[in-house]
């Protein structure tokens, strides 16, 4: 895996802001540029004696770092707000690409390996930072944080080769050293057995590629039924359900008015009773009002 280059300090800062949601960054950059531009347009001290000289050289010093400032910190947090929408964008096809076969874990770049790694880690309630560091950190190329406990990931996207025991054992060291919570290896491929026999035992754990898809497919059927599933109110002895099934569509069209209080009666289905799983029109102005009818014939 490649090393980055060597950024400028702006780069790392727009690096650093793409990190955060943009509905957090933007107003950073608003309230820097506010700040940072009321300092620069202070007024200067005049100086009585050259003894005031000393005690005002921090504030003279600080309105000079502030005139370059006021449009520098906020151009990079308006960028970095503009990189995270556009990161999350591309993690997010990218994710539904592979969960439906249109890419492999082995057609894509190994950076994208990273990114689509972070967006499966994401999607199980983990917050994710890339490093994108390579190598220069013993290897680790996601950190996650979870209820307070950090995790150490190591991506490889190694095609055509098993993965030896000693990333797993370098990955363990690292996770030591920082006091890390658990750590994961995941792989495109395959793991070795001494691989495997290392981490038994140990808060670590191995990915293999046949693994990491069945996760990316399984995650985005959990998201897919929690999108269709119909919306129920509960009541103490019944339950409203708006089911998005077109066979029930032709019924709605037709729904009918309280013969009591005149309002719309709305289609429910009974939870308890003789009539459990019997579906009826029911007032939606219950429970004030109680009143109920047969399921009209579509």
């Amino acid at each position: 895996m490649a090393r980055r280059r060597k950024q400028s300090p702006f780069e790392d800062l727009i690096d650093l802001a793409a990190l955060l949601p943009w509905w957090i960054t933007l107003p950073l950059a608003l309230i820097a540029f506010l700040w940072l531009h009321s300092i620069a347009t202070s007024p200067i001290p005049t100086l009585a004696n050259p003894a005031e000289f000393n005690s005002q050289l921090p504030g003279m010093m600080l309105r000079g770092l502030a005139v370059p400032a006021q449009y520098f910190l906020p151009a990079a947090l308006v960028i970095g707000a503009i990189a995270s929408v556009f990161g999350r964008m591309r993690r997010k096809k990218l994710f539904n690409s592979v969960a439906s076969n249109e890419n492999t874990l082995e057609s894509i770049s190994w950076r994208e390996f990273e990114l689509l790694v972070g967006e499966a880690f994401r999607r199980k309630g983990f917050t994710v930072q890339e490093t994108g560091q390579g190598g220069a950190d013993g290897g680790i190329d996601l950190v996650l944080l979870k209820d307070g406990e950090k995790y150490l990931v190591q991506c490889k996207q190694w095609r055509r080769q098993l993965v030896q025991v000693n990333v797993v054992r370098e990955l363990f060291g690292v996770m030591a050293a920082e006091g890390a919570k658990g750590g994961f290896v995941v792989i495109s491929g395959r793991f070795t057995e001494d691989a495997k026999a290392f981490a038994r035992g140990k808060n670590l754990q191995l990915i293999e590629g046949a693994e990491l898809s069945d996760m990316i497919r399984q995650s985005r059927a959990t998201a897919a039924r929690r999108n269709s599933q119909p919306t129920t109110i509960e009541t103490p002895d019944q339950a409203t359900s708006v089911s998005s099934d077109p066979l029930i569509q032709p019924r709605r069209a037709a729904q009918p008015t309280c013969p009591t209080c005149h309002a719309r009666m709305v289609l429910r289905v009974a939870k308890r009773g003789s009539n459990v799983g019997n579906s009826f029109w029911g007032c939606s102005q219950f429970p004030k009002c109680k009143t109920t009818r047969n399921e009209m014939p579509a």
